[in-house]
């Protein structure tokens, strides 16, 4: 059975999402300037909202009660507009210190993750579900006894201003490797994951990529995606902000 039929068998299961999620907002936003000489990358509007704001919404409506956000660049700035948020209770993982990369945030957010698992998201991804709520699909497809990630991913095709050579392949159980010689991998990572806890333990201390966490969870077969059925773009540019609000306008 494909990952698509897969999906659109489980449409209509109501999973339980992991209650609390951590969102990735630390980044310096280098590739988002100007815009982000004076604010940082997930204040920045699409659709006229913050991009953490949509997050958020999207968060609330699967059911997250809980968010951890990691906060480095202009991190004042970031915790003011977090702190009377009325949709979630947010707790703040401080890198003002020094900015520990994905997999470094994850580690030091680690003790203010109240669940297992957790979900995962980066601050400057844009969804759009499909046929059902893009996270609680996600959570649908959880396995604990086979999983240590599981990643949604889109297909390259449909990855929106997304001008990398993709991430990953896909077997028809799920499970994931590294695109390595390919020319091209047909899926992307779509900054949207479930993982485990104990995926970080052993952990190195200090800055490190999440890429770590999911080499290890592919040398022991746990790493597993499921593909979005909605529309995704990447908000990493000033450019890439009016095609996706065009690619919106046309819904």
């Amino acid at each position: 059975m494909t990952q698509v039929s897969a999906l659109k068998l489980r449409a209509d299961v109501i999973a339980d999402v992991p209650r609390t999620a951590m969102v990735m907002a630390a980044g310096l936003g280098k590739r988002m300037r100007p815009l982000t000489d004076d604010r940082p990358k997930p204040l920045v509007e699409v659709a006229g909202k913050p991009l953490i704001d949509h997050v958020f919404d999207r968060l609330h409506a699967a059911g997250v009660e809980r968010v951890v956000v990691n906060v480095h660049y202009l991190a004042d700035e970031l915790e003011a507009h977090l702190r009377d948020h009325a949709l979630l209770d947010v707790a703040i993982s401080d890198e003002r210190n020094l900015l520990l990369e994905t997999g470094g945030g994850l580690v030091r957010a680690a003790p203010l993750i109240d669940c297992d698992p957790f979900l995962a998201v980066n601050s400057d991804n844009f969804w759009v579900d499909g046929p059902a709520d893009t996270l609680k699909l996600l959570a649908a497809h959880w396995d604990p006894t086979k999983m240590d990630a599981l990643l949604l991913l889109v297909a390259h095709a449909r990855a929106g201003n997304h001008g990398g050579l993709g991430d990953f392949h896909m077997d028809r159980e799920g499970r994931l490797r590294r695109r390595g010689k390919a020319r091209i991998a047909p899926f992307v990572f779509t900054g949207i994951q479930i993982m485990a806890k104990k995926l970080l333990d052993g952990a190195p201390d200090g800055p490190f990529s999440t890429n770590l966490l999911w080499d290890r969870a592919i040398a022991e077969r746990r790493l597993y995606g499921v593909v979005h059925q909605g529309l995704w773009f990447d908000v990493g540019t000033p450019p890439a902000i009016r095609a996706t609000e065009d690619a919106l306008a046309q819904l």
